[in-house]
């Protein structure tokens, strides 16, 4: 691709690094990645997503901007408090780099738009914080046959993982590590226990650098593996996930055919 004097200059710490260059520029502005959720994972990953030049970024939320969003939530601002989230992630993304293609999707994803959204884009990023979407995310990936990069905040912990078992055996899918959802209540969301702000920016951008090598086809993916990630105590442990031969999704003997099913 023949980029532009303003392209070179703005993409050009990229370009220099051997990993990427021009032929991997052109295919960061070539990919479509779908971000479910502007909160605040989809904050720093949007961000930074568009400034790499990530050509077409699908953004999926269905709320408005409040003010309690704001302690984490750093693509949203006080002027943008009662607008939807896509069109205030979408009008500041186009601010930090006119090349992005922005598509805003103003809606709750659920089975009955899952499967036809997914299949639009190459990679998508999980940036939701509750089971019932993470669930729906993975099968509705599985079945389009698309890679997930997924991550998850609460109180000072997070968790990084990518999720793509149609590349081979070695591959787990989410429901590999989770069968199914918690019972209700269990596990608290973020708006009933809390999330340090920073945190979000932490393991946002953790996210976006995996959905960019997964887009790139460059370093070693998280596929395989969960990054844990706890605030408080700065430690980092990356643990090692099968496949696991008895997934309802996944495995040989599936019990979960569908996303009607799921």
């Amino acid at each position: 691709m023949d980029f532009t004097d303003s392209q070179l200059e703005r993409y050009a710490r990229h370009i220099m690094l051997p990993e990427v260059g021009g032929a991997g520029q052109a295919r960061l502005l070539g990919a479509r990645v779908l971000v479910v959720g502007a909160g605040g994972l989809g904050s720093p990953l949007l961000l930074y997503l568009a400034a790499a030049g990530l050509g077409t970024l699908g953004v999926i939320d269905a709320d408005v901007v409040d003010l309690s969003n704001l302690q984490r939530q750093v693509i949203h601002d006080g002027a943008s408090l009662g607008r939807p989230k896509v069109d205030s992630a979408a009008e500041r993304i186009r601010a930090i780099n006119p090349d992005i293609t922005v598509e805003r999707h103003h809606a709750k994803l659920t089975k009955a738009n899952a499967a036809a959204l997914i299949s639009r884009y190459d990679v998508i990023a999980d940036g939701t914080d509750n089971f019932s979407a993470r669930f729906l995310i993975n099968d509705a990936c599985f079945f389009a046959g698309k890679t997930l990069v997924s991550a998850a905040i609460l109180r000072f912990e997070g968790q990084i993982s990518t999720f793509k078992p149609h590349a081979g055996a070695s591959h787990p899918c989410y429901r590999c590590i989770f069968p199914e959802p918690p019972p209700p209540g269990l596990v608290p969301t973020c708006a009933e226990g809390g999330v340090f702000g920073a945190l979000a920016g932490a393991v946002g951008s953790f996210q976006a650098m995996e959905v960019l090598k997964e887009v790139l086809g460059i370093g070693d993916s998280l596929s395989g593996h969960l990054l844990l990630i706890d605030g408080l105590t700065s430690i980092f442990r990356k643990i090692k996930i099968p496949r696991d031969p008895g997934c309802p999704l996944c495995g040989p003997s599936p019990a979960i055919r569908t996303l009607e099913t799921g």
